[in-house]
């Protein structure tokens, strides 16, 4: 069931009339009832992976939280769990790569091995959810919150539909309590989420799903392409990745503010960023507050020498391109990532204390070259996230400039190959110029709750010609599945 599908238009209602007309310490079973029959759409076999995740962690949750009470080592019960947990992330996503790639290696010493050739299919969802497990191990280990008693809610928790296919990766010490409130309906709340869910389908059914067409054409046969339309492709999937997950969160968030919770918000503005790390601080937010938490700061962090920092980086951004898929493109990924991070490092006005950071107005001007820059390489390595192979993504850096001494020539053989008119782009122009304005925006206030604020006659007219825009821009005949499904 996609959150862009007439099913969850019919789901979200009947959801929300329940869970509001019971008795609020009830509630959670609505939840719990709803996140499975939910998850269960994409497959009943996928909730066994899920419920027997959930019955590992909440058991060894409450041998670590009563070691007081003698028993089992703490610690002993946090690496079984955390084996157990890991090992079904592992077997579903990373065994197969494993394998083939243990046989690559062996081949080479003439040691031959037939690599395993099990068809899995990958549970939706379980990279989000087996990392939220892990940090709510981690986290009652460590005694910063204590372990969850009701297995009912605590399976919410890890299950909690709105967010169980593409995050946000929740914190225990968020959620749980959340779950456990009895409040009473708050309308701003919900007309909030209404809102943020309007926000969200307009990124994902007017950008990415347009600008989907074009990017497919182009890295799904690149031997077929060069130049400019290579550039472009990769700017449109830069803006359509950004889309298609933001505009995923923002309806994630705006239907669990119906029913109302609060989850994570995921994105800032990212393509404002003024430098990688910053990128980093506003891009897919829970998965890098995760990545600092339990394993950037478990190696030592910034505490260490420069080569050790470098060294905790590197680490730190290879296991984010692992995260995203078992390809060594990922991980190429990850790994360009770490390295600008490490090099970013020697540029003195990154540093919060720097006086150039402290000149607001030098800062400004800096911004004009950085925030742009910082855009160019987050795209050169969005080449290798989106490319299937390490040597289509070289393709496309070797052909990228093909023909880009006559220039007039290089973008009219990019417009032909891709088939874009004049029309075409002033077509998406406007979708385009709403979307810089509203995160331009949104660097200094909260845009939905600015425009809930104005007059009647003044939010009005923005509701409705937003509306407008979603039923007339919106790509007819489209596959419409999350980008991040897949991980």
């Amino acid at each position: 069931m996609l959150f862009n599908s007439f099913g969850y238009a019919l789901f979200l209602p009947a959801i929300f009339i329940l869970y509001w007309i019971i008795p609020s310490k009830s509630r959670w079973i609505i939840l719990l009832m709803s996140s499975y029959y939910f998850y269960a759409s994409w497959g009943p076999q996928y909730v066994a992976v899920i419920l027997i995740t959930t019955i590992v962690s909440y058991i060894a949750a409450l041998l670590m939280d009563n070691r007081r009470k003698g028993g089992m080592c703490p610690k002993t019960v946090l690496i079984l769990s955390l084996i157990l947990c890991a090992g079904v992330l592992f077997f579903f996503k990373y065994f197969i790569f494993f394998t083939e790639n243990l046989a690559l290696l062996l081949q080479k010493f003439s040691m031959p091995l037939q690599p395993f050739t099990l068809k899995l299919a990958l549970p939706i969802g379980i990279s989000f959810y087996i990392f939220q497990t892990i940090s709510y191990l981690v986290d009652v280990y460590r005694g910063e919150i204590r372990a969850e008693r009701n297995f009912g809610i605590y399976a919410v928790y890890i299950s909690f539909f709105p967010k169980v296919m593409q995050g946000p990766i929740e914190r225990g010490k968020k959620l749980l309590p959340q779950l456990h409130a009895r409040r009473a309906f708050q309308s701003e709340q919900a007309s909030y989420g209404l809102k943020l869910m309007a926000w969200g389908y307009f990124k994902k059914l007017i950008l990415a799903d347009s600008l989907s067409v074009y990017v497919n054409q182009v890295y799904n046969d690149l031997p077929a392409y060069k130049g400019f339309s290579l550039v472009l492709a990769t700017f449109f999937f830069a803006i359509q990745l950004y889309c298609d997950f933001s505009g995923y969160t923002d309806i994630a968030l705006g239907s669990a503010r119906l029913l109302g919770i609060n989850l994570t918000q995921n994105f800032k503005a990212p393509y404002f960023a003024s430098s990688i790390k910053d990128f980093w601080g506003r891009w897919h937010i829970s998965l890098s507050s995760w990545l600092r938490d339990y394993i950037y700061i478990p190696l030592g962090g910034n505490r260490a020498g420069r080569v050790r920092h470098a060294l905790n980086i590197m680490i730190t951004f290879l296991v984010s391109g692992l995260w995203h898929g078992a390809s060594w493109n990922y991980i190429l990924w990850g790994g360009i990532h770490g390295a600008y991070q490490v090099i970013e490092g020697f540029f003195p006005w990154n540093a919060k204390t720097s006086p150039f950071q402290r000149n607001k107005h030098f800062h400004f001007f800096l911004s004009l070259i950085t925030v742009p820059c910082t855009f160019l390489l987050v795209c050169f390595a969005w080449i290798f996230f989106r490319a299937a192979t390490i040597p289509e993504a070289i393709y496309v850096l070797g052909n990228m400039f093909a023909g880009i001494s006559r220039f007039s020539t290089y973008i009219q053989d990019c417009a032909l190959q891709m088939g874009l008119t004049f029309t075409h782009l002033m077509y998406n122009c406007l979708p385009l110029i709403l979307l810089f304005l509203f995160d331009l925006a949104s660097l200094k206030t909260d845009v939905i709750a600015f425009i809930s604020r104005q007059r009647f006659f003044i939010r009005w007219p923005v509701y409705i010609f937003l509306l407008l825009v979603i039923l007339l821009f919106s790509e007819k005949g489209v596959s419409t599945e999350f980008i991040y499904m897949q991980f």
